[in-house]
């Protein structure tokens, strides 16, 4: 084989010589996001438990623009780009939820290795897992309280709180395509907890009786996708922090164990559960 023939078979080389950073880093901020490690303790597992804490909550932004994103959709009644969104949040809070893989074989020595490290730190004061929460309708003016002394992170999570939520934009899209939705619901004060319709129900079951290609139907299970999964992370969590410290108080004076069996008990669309029973 001649030279020129080797020449043209042979891979190229990657551009390596740049006049700065590189564009990847440039993009990435790969950098930065590495340098965020800065352990407490001496105790070589709290790397992992610091790391994994940091890629929940890369996770819960990216879940949250999902669900922001769908959220305008349903307002824009564009159906497709809001459960397209809600298909992309599946496959993040999937991701999400392996997040625990790494925690939850922890024994309550290992654990309390570095415990110490995070002081009054609790994962309830997640400002950014809270924008999720108040997204699903879990509001509660009293979660602003911890992060007064944030004003941008206290100014996101107070304009979110008196935002309609992720499933108030669903129910006026139901209302809108002429689905009984009371005013009660529609109205309501959307900085409050969102509680169940029976109404709410029988407009799912009609639904679900229907066409199971009809567009709103889709939604509805795009809508189940979500909360299954959601329910999924919080038995992973009880079960983690079970594990790793049994009925102990949690961090941050939590109840623990207790405060997460009550989460784990609630349904988030819950209408979309019930209304099963009626079709």
């Amino acid at each position: 084989m001649s030279h020129e023939a080797q020449e043209i078979h042979e891979p190229e080389t990657p551009h390596l010589d740049f006049q700065g950073t590189t564009p990847y880093e440039d993009y990435v901020k790969a950098d930065v996001l590495t340098h965020l490690q800065h352990t407490l303790s001496d105790d070589p597992g709290e790397m992992v438990f610091l790391v994994t804490t940091q890629v929940m909550e890369l996770w819960f932004t990216c879940v949250v623009h999902e669900w922001e994103t769908a959220a305008k959709a349903l307002r824009e009644d564009d159906v497709p780009v809001a459960i397209a969104a809600l298909k992309r949040s599946v496959r993040e809070l999937e991701a999400l939820n392996a997040s625990w893989k790494p925690l939850g074989q922890l024994t309550p020595a290992q654990f309390n290795a570095y415990r110490g490290a995070l002081g009054e730190g609790s994962g309830f004061q997640s400002a950014m897992y809270r924008r999720m929460e108040f997204l699903l309708g879990e509001k509660s003016a009293s979660m602003l309280v911890p992060h007064r002394g944030a004003p941008r992170v206290h100014a996101e999570l107070e304009k979110a709180l008196h935002e309609p939520s992720l499933y108030d934009e669903v129910l006026r899209l139901l209302a809108r395509r002429g689905h009984a939705i009371p005013e009660s619901v529609l109205r309501r004060d959307v900085s409050r907890r969102y509680e169940p319709s029976e109404d709410v129900e029988r407009a799912w079951a009609a639904i679900y009786s229907g066409d199971e290609s009809d567009e709103l139907a889709r939604l509805g299970e795009a809508l189940t996708d979500v909360a299954e999964l959601v329910w999924r992370w919080r038995n992973d969590h009880l079960v983690a922090t079970r594990r790793a410290m049994g009925a102990k108080p949690g961090t941050g004076g939590s109840a623990g164990v207790a405060w997460l069996e009550k989460r784990a008990r609630k349904n988030v669309f819950p209408e979309l559960w019930t209304a099963r029973s009626y079709v």
